[in-house]
């Protein structure tokens, strides 16, 4: 009987005096961690979108004039040399009548050789006449007629030489109808892509409506990178910024680069933020071998780096100047902070911190406050 009274008042002991415990020592919560350490931090500017790998330059080209395609001489792949015809339109037409401009030029040439020789016997009667009246052979009026045949002779020279000046305006005009139908390389390159077979027709592209090129021509060797900055940082980037460049193609990868040109004007297009338009170039010359023009990029324009600083994680920052610090009693600290440089991936604390302090690295995780018993999670757990 007395067991029996005893056993319920020790239980309701057992389960208070649990309690008691479990106030006292919780059970420390796993928190991911890190510590202050000292490098480098640099203040980078990044693309809102992105980029693209360009030719440095690339010509996309179509006949001025429509007409039916009479001569590829080109395959796609082939490298080509400036002037190559690349493309020429069937024009037995416009060379029909550029050889009727040339003979033109040729009877108009011959027309003032007729002209001027008439002029040149009808000054020397105008001469004799001269001589003839001098003496009372002939009358006034037959000299007058004499001197206004000659005058007539001189202006025909004169107008059969303009008319050669108009026979070979003609030509110009001719010649340069010819070389509409014909599309050379403006510069030595690779033929990308052909978009047209012998015998089929082209035509421009008529006002407002853009049409795809004939043939699409890529300077090889030589590639940037253009991509969208955002406006608010746009005022931040100079020609000659050094830059990194990450291609999807080449992941873990960074290329070096440089900021070659800051868009003029700001580019603003429906439902996008309005963006300024940079390019950068490669700074190694070996990484441009594999590339392709086309190729998305990102860049981290560097604005300022600095070697040699404490820092922390930038994902641990809470509220721009606090962190989540251990107290010596394993309890979480909210801590405030000075920062300077930040990036993605690192910001600079100026003060507030010491080399080694362990902080919270995930400040916005489910149950991290201060006040908390917690402990680093270790490598490894989930």
């Amino acid at each position: 009987m007395r067991i029996s009274r005893i056993l319920p008042v020790l239980l309701v002991a057992v389960v208070v005096g649990w309690f008691i415990w479990q106030k006292q020592h919780p059970n420390a919560m796993e928190v991911s961690a890190g510590k202050v350490t000292r490098g480098p931090v640099e203040a980078t500017v990044a693309n809102t979108r992105a980029g693209t790998v360009k030719a440095c330059r690339r010509a996309k080209l179509s006949p001025s004039l429509g007409g039916q395609i009479s001569t590829l001489p080109f395959p796609e792949g082939s490298q080509v040399k400036a002037g190559d015809v690349l493309l020429r339109l069937w024009n037995n037409d416009l060379q029909a009548s550029l050889n009727a401009a040339q003979e033109s030029v040729k009877a108009a040439n011959q027309q003032r050789d007729a002209t001027c020789l008439q002029a040149d016997e009808a000054s020397r009667s105008a001469a004799r006449s001269e001589r003839l009246r001098q003496s009372a052979s002939i009358s006034r009026e037959e000299l007058d007629k004499t001197k206004t045949a000659a005058a007539v002779a001189a202006a025909n020279c004169k107008a059969s030489a303009a008319q050669i000046t108009l026979a070979e305006a003609q030509l110009q005009a001719a010649q340069a109808q010819l070389e509409r139908t014909v599309l050379t390389a403006p510069f030595a390159g690779i033929i990308a892509d052909i978009n047209g077979e012998l015998n089929e027709y082209v035509t421009p592209s008529p006002p407002g409506i853009q049409t795809l090129p004939v043939i699409d021509l890529i300077e090889p060797g030589c590639f940037l990178v253009s991509a969208p900055i955002d406006e608010v940082d746009a005022p931040k980037i100079k020609p000659g910024l050094p830059a990194r460049i990450t291609l999807d193609s080449w992941r873990g990868r960074d290329f070096p680069g440089a900021v070659t040109r800051v868009g003029s004007y700001v580019i603003d297009l429906e439902k996008q933020a309005r963006t300024v338009e940079v390019e950068l170039a490669f700074s190694n010359p070996d990484d441009l071998q594999d590339l392709l023009v086309g190729y998305s990029a990102d860049v981290d324009i560097i604005l300022e780096t600095r070697p040699d600083v404490l820092r922390i994680p930038t994902e641990a920052l809470l509220e721009s100047r606090y962190v989540y610090r251990f107290s010596p009693e394993g309890t979480l600290e909210k801590h405030e902070i000075q920062t300077g440089l930040n990036n993605w991936t690192f910001t600079e604390v100026t003060t507030g911190l010491e080399e080694g302090e362990q902080i919270v690295t995930t400040p916005g995780a489910e149950g991290v406050k201060e006040g908390i018993v917690a402990k680093p999670k270790v490598d490894g757990d989930e």
